[in-house]
């Protein structure tokens, strides 16, 4: 399930892809249209602009706006980033692998039920973009 720092995250970089040929937004801006709590969504910008994301501009006609294409920003990206692995089990992980304690992998078939799981998810969030969520 996606967290709620997730969705806020997905709702912001939504109405900033749609403004994306304007000016900056500011933060306040986006905490408003969108309804996410100004604080919750300052450190969750910031957190996008360290993993390079986004950019911001202080000053006058400042706020933050996209470093990168949102056609290249993948939703398995911004999931990974906030929420941590995709995969249901960690021993399925493909970033953050750590086996399981009392059990042998090559012989689990929860193991092998949850890699599929894992790729076929991986299937459609790591094709799709925010530009994509955007456009609907």
């Amino acid at each position: 399930m996606l967290s709620k720092k997730t969705q806020y995250a997905f709702q912001a970089l939504m109405y900033l892809a749609e403004k994306e040929k304007e000016e900056p937004v500011l933060i306040a801006e986006i905490a408003r249209k969108k309804k996410i709590p100004l604080k919750f969504l300052e450190n969750i910008l910031l957190e996008m602009k360290n993993a390079g994301i986004l950019e911001s501009k202080k000053g006058k006609g400042g706020g933050y706006y996209f470093a990168k294409n949102p056609k290249e920003v993948q939703l398995a990206t911004v999931i990974r980033l906030l929420d941590g692995p995709i995969s249901l089990l960690p021993c399925v992980s493909l970033y953050f692998y750590e086996r399981c304690k009392n059990c042998d992998e090559k012989h689990c078939g929860l193991n092998a039920v949850m890699a599929q799981v894992r790729d076929a998810n991986l299937r459609i969030l790591e094709k799709k973009t925010i530009a994509d969520l955007a456009r609907r």
